[in-house]
């Protein structure tokens, strides 16, 4: 199965389409992991086989040495897992770890490696730079980003940078401090951006992959609209565009991307909610389908996905509001061939696969909600 991985076998049809033959393309399954937001003996990192061509998801490894694994990443050549790593009570006085896993066997068995202070608390998003070198941190309620080295055998090395963000924005309530609520690396893995809740704004560094450090950027940040509350990041496939989902205003900003300089210029900011809305919804999570058609977002509170569509300019257009079929939706991932999205409910306690329409963007359930305790991240080896 090669790890799970997503592969295509193509076979030549009887028929043909002119004189070319038609390719046939057959999905293998895939290795998906989901974690389990829990204390104690609940915390787990759950591996799944998930049939694309049916959506079903089944059960092959639950693994137990972790605790609040909020958020997971996966190294570059597919080997290494990162978890955050809370034990006892998440966000407390004491910092988060991150902890490193090797991926034992094919069926999502993790082999604990070492776990590293995440220099912060409530730690909350990973991602992993290109060379599989450093893992980068943001920490919500300290209000904090990190970078760490990865050792050759694939554990963690102490930080080797860490910045606290300050400053403050309109919205007493949630953004008294600063919250960094997600870091990303770009494309071109020579610079690393941070979404900052409390402050309203991304912050961009520039990344030293050569010692993991994280240095002063030209365009040290932009600023979303005000009390927008920035969560998460996520570049469109080509490189030109960052889009952010602002937790507080229910809405996505656009930028573009100059990948040269770095910079973020804004380009449009679009509603995640119908207009006749008038509940409390949080949005949390953002994803784009492999072809950079189209774009998702979740909806906490109208428990939805707010589907877009993504123009040449990059640029959006809703395109549907669907139910998530849970509650609090959390986190979302997108198979490799862009056929399915999966939703994780995490105060639902179940996990949602939808058919995407490669044409229209459209969802459609597939199979029965998965139930399971607080799924938080789902990531798709």
């Amino acid at each position: 199965m090669n790890g799970g991985r997503f592969r295509f076998l193509l076979a030549l049809s009887v028929g043909f389409m002119g004189s070319l033959p038609v390719q046939h393309m057959v999905a293998e399954d895939l290795l998906v992991f989901v974690t389990a937001f829990a204390p104690g003996e609940e915390g787990s990192i759950y591996a799944y086989r998930l049939d694309v061509g049916n959506g079903q998801l089944k059960q092959v490894q639950r693994n137990k040495d972790v605790e609040h694994p909020f958020f997971i990443a996966l190294s570059p050549n597919r080997k290494f897992l990162y978890s955050i790593h809370a034990a006892g009570q998440f966000g407390g006085k004491e910092h988060e770890q991150v902890a490193a896993f090797q991926i034992a066997d094919e069926n999502g068995q993790l082999k604990l490696l070492n776990r590293q202070s995440a220099r912060g608390t409530a730690a909350c998003y990973l991602d992993v730079d290109k060379t599989g070198k450093t893992v980068v941190v943001a920490n919500y309620s300290s209000g904090s980003v990190a970078s760490l080295p990865v050792r050759e055998d694939g554990s963690l090395g102490a930080a080797a940078s860490f910045i606290q963000h300050r400053g403050s924005s309109v919205n007493a309530d949630r953004q008294e401090a600063p919250h960094a609520h997600s870091i990303i690396v770009s494309p071109d893995n020579r610079f690393v951006f941070a979404a900052d809740l409390g402050l309203d704004q991304v912050l961009g560094y520039r990344l030293d992959d050569a010692d993991g450090k994280l240095q002063s950027h030209r365009q040290p940040f932009v600023r979303t609209s005000p009390g927008a509350g920035p969560r998460h990041l996520t570049f469109h496939p080509n490189g030109k565009h960052l889009y952010v989902i602002n937790e507080i205003h229910n809405s996505v900003t656009v930028f573009d991307y100059d990948a040269k300089s770095g910079l973020l210029i804004e380009q449009q900011t679009i509603k995640t909610l119908p207009d006749d809305f008038d509940g409390v919804s949080h949005c949390a999570d953002l994803k784009i389908t492999p072809d950079g058609r189209h774009l998702y977002g979740t909806n906490r509170g109208h428990d939805s996905i707010a589907a877009y569509r993504i123009g040449a300019n990059g640029r959006l257009t809703l395109l549907s509001i669907e139910p998530s079929l849970g509650k609090g939706p959390q986190n979302l991932a997108i198979t490799p061939g862009g056929e399915l999205l999966l939703c994780a409910n995490m105060s639902g306690a179940n996990v949602a696969v939808f058919r995407i329409d490669a044409k229209t963007g459209g969802l459609k359930s597939v199979a029965e909600p998965l139930a399971q305790t607080g799924p938080s991240c789902i990531l798709i080896r």
